[in-house]
Parts: C-alpha cells; sequence; structure tokens
C-alpha cells in the first residue's frame, strides 16, 4: 500500500505501518486510524479499498508529511542560518544544536575521532 508517496510494510499492523511515513509517530498513528474509523491492530493487508482511501486522504489533506515536510524543516534551518542566529551557526558549524556538550561527544564531526588509545590527540610538546 502506498500513502503519501511511501510503501508502508504490507504484514505489520496499521498503527506501526503509518509509522513508516515520514513526519507521522505514533501520537498522530492513532489519531488518524480514530479518525479514519479503522481498528488499529488489523493489518495493512487486510484493509479494504475505502479504508485505504479514507486512510490515504486524511494523511495527505489533514498533515503535512514526506516532502512538504522536509521542505519546510530545510527552510527553517536556512532562516536561521540567514539571521545568523545562535542555532543558525550552530547548523553551519555542524556542531550540536540543541546545548549538548561537545568535548566528549560529537568528536567524529569535529575531525578529533579517536580509535585506539593517543591516537588523534595532539602531539605532546617539543622535550627541550
Amino acid at each position: 500500500m502506498r500513502i503519501a508517496g511511501t510503501n508502508i510494510p504490507n504484514e505489520k499492523k496499521i498503527e506501526f505501518s503509518l509509522r513508516y511515513i515520514y513526519g507521522v509517530g505514533g501520537t498522530l498513528a492513532k489519531k488518524i486510524v480514530q479518525a479514519a474509523g479503522i481498528d488499529g491492530t488489523i493489518r495493512t493487508k487486510d484493509l479494504t479499498t475505502e479504508q485505504q482511501d479514507k486512510l490515504r486522504a486524511i494523511v495527505e489533506k489533514t498533515y503535512k508529511v514526506e516532502a512538504d515536510l522536509r521542505r519546510e524543516i530545510m527552510a527553517n534551518i536556512k532562516m536561521l542560518k540567514d539571521i545568523k542566529a545562535y542555532r543558525g551557526i550552530r547548523h553551519m558549524r555542524h556542531l550540536p544544536v540543541r546545548g549538548q556538550r561537545t568535548k566528549t561527544n560529537s568528536r567524529t564531526v569535529r575531525g578529533n575521532a579517536r580509535k585506539t588509545m593517543g591516537s588523534g590527540r595532539k602531539p605532546a610538546g617539543q622535550k627541550t
């Protein structure tokens, strides 16, 4: 079955199958199933064509998912970069945006990956 340009698995329950759509999580999947009047435990392959059409209509008309959502998120990040906001600068430098520490984590992004003890560290001071 295909909803919003995404193939969702047939063997899983519909509540879990809907989560394969970008922008649909657990809570939203439950809301969609309730709005369509479908039992959440029914398998995707067992849905009738009417039920499939109902789900498609609800997801595509009511919620922003897949390409539209990705486009909106990218536009928001671009706006933050353009106005030189703190979060935008963190995005530009490929650093954590939400206040995480950088001394021990995010080393691979910063180019300081330590694979074994001693490698990746700055060389010790010169002998005198």
